[in-house]
């Protein structure tokens, strides 16, 4: 047997608390939720992750690049339009 409780599993047992004990548990998790996110208020931008070597290894040369250019802009300006 799985000990593992699923977050469907968890939101089904909190539905069948009081507004009092949801509250609670509410309260104990915020403070986890405001240092994983740092502390971000209402206004301030969103976290951005950095796309800096996301597509390094994937061995893209020149000549993919400009083969799916020429795929891409094959057809344009369409006529049918």
């Amino acid at each position: 047997m799985n000990s593992q409780a699923t977050v469907d599993q968890i939101i089904a047992l909190a539905r069948r608390l009081t507004p009092l004990e949801k509250l609670k548990i509410i309260g104990h998790l915020a403070p986890d939720l405001e240092e994983a996110l740092g502390k971000i208020g209402p206004g301030s931008p969103p976290l951005r992750r950095s796309l800096y070597g996301r597509f390094r290894g994937l061995g893209i040369s020149e000549q993919d690049i400009a083969q799916a250019r020429r795929e891409m802009w094959g057809n344009f300006p369409r006529e049918d339009i």
